[in-house]
C-alpha cells in the first residue's frame, strides 16, 4: 500500500502535467488548414501551446506547401531528358526521336484519290539512312521504324549491321504498277514505300534482285521481307509479280483478312 507522503510526492511533480498543461489538438481553420502552435511562458516551466490566428494569405501558403512534395530526378533521367528535347529539335517527327526528316504538311492531290493530309519528310529511321529523303504519313513512317528495329536490324546484325536503305519509290501520285484507268496506288497516298537494297556498314550493299536468289544473302532477304509482314499491310516481293522482281513494296494499307504477303 503507498504511503501517504509519496503520493503527495508524485501529484506535486512537475513531469506529471495535469490535464489542463497536456497538448491538445488544434481545431483547423474554416478551409481545413491547422493554425500553427505558438508558446508563451507561464508561471510554472510548462510551455502551453495555443493557436494563432491565421491570415487567408498565410493559409493558402501552408496549405500549398503542406501539398507539394520534392521530385527527385536522377542525372541519368535529366540527361536523357535533354537529349531527347535536342533532338526533337533537331529534326525528329510524327513524336518519335528514332524518325529523323521535316514535316510537310498537306500534299494536294493531281489525281483524284491521291494526296496526304500531314505529310513527312523522312531522312533516316532509328539510325539508318535512306537514300533519298521519302515522302510518307507517320502512320507509314511509324511502320518503317518497327520493321527496321525487329526485322532488318537483327537480319543484317551478322553481316556488319545495316548503314541505310535503297529507296526505289516513296509519294507519287499513280495508279498501280501505272496501269492507265487503274486503282491510285498507295504510293498516292503517302502509304507505301519501294525499298531496292539493303547498304552495310562494311560499306557492301545487297540488292533485292541480286541478293534474293544468291547463296549468301537469301536467307537474309526473305527473313527482312517476312518481318516486313505485320508491321505493313501489304509486302510484295520478287516472289509476287515480274512488277517487284528488284525491290520490296511496303504499305500500310489493311484488309480484313490480315496483312498481304508475297
Amino acid at each position: 500500500m503507498m504511503r501517504p507522503a509519496l503520493i503527495t510526492v508524485l501529484l506535486c511533480s512537475p513531469v506529471l502535467a495535469g490535464p489542463d498543461q497536456s497538448l491538445r489538438p488544434v481545431a483547423r481553420t474554416g478551409n481545413g488548414v491547422t493554425a500553427p502552435f505558438v508558446t508563451k511562458p507561464t508561471s510554472g516551466d510548462t510551455l502551453i501551446p495555443q493557436a494563432a490566428e491565421v491570415t487567408p494569405v498565410a493559409q493558402q501558403s501552408i496549405g500549398i506547401a503542406a501539398s507539394l512534395r520534392p521530385v527527385l530526378r536522377s542525372e541519368t533521367i535529366e540527361k536523357a531528358a535533354k537529349k531527347r528535347r535536342n533532338l526533337l529539335a533537331e529534326g525528329a517527327v510524327c513524336d518519335d526521336v528514332a524518325i529523323q526528316g521535316k514535316l510537310i504538311g498537306r500534299v494536294k492531290p493531281k489525281l483524284k484519290g491521291c494526296g496526304v493530309e500531314a505529310a513527312v519528310q523522312i531522312q533516316s529511321v532509328s539510325g539508318v539512312r535512306l537514300s533519298q529523303a521519302s515522302v510518307m504519313d507517320c502512320k507509314t513512317a511509324k511502320a518503317l521504324k518497327n520493321w527496321i528495329e525487329d526485322a532488318a536490324k537483327p537480319a543484317f546484325a551478322g553481316m556488319g549491321g545495316l548503314r541505310g536503305l535503297r529507296v526505289a519509290a516513296h509519294y507519287t501520285c499513280r495508279t498501280r504498277n501505272n496501269k492507265p484507268g487503274g486503282k491510285i496506288s498507295e504510293h498516292g497516298r503517302g502509304r507505301a514505300i519501294d525499298i531496292s537494297a539493303f547498304q552495310l556498314k562494311t560499306g557492301q550493299e545487297i540488292s533485292v534482285l541480286k541478293g534474293w536468289n544468291a547463296a549468301a544473302s537469301r536467307k537474309v532477304m526473305r527473313r527482312v521481307h517476312k518481318g516486313a509482314c505485320g508491321p505493313f499491310g501489304t509486302i510484295l516481293g520478287p516472289k509476287a509479280d515480274r512488277y517487284h522482281l528488284d525491290h520490296f513494296h511496303l504499305d500500310t494499307a489493311r484488309y480484313r483478312s490480315g496483312p498481304y504477303c508475297r
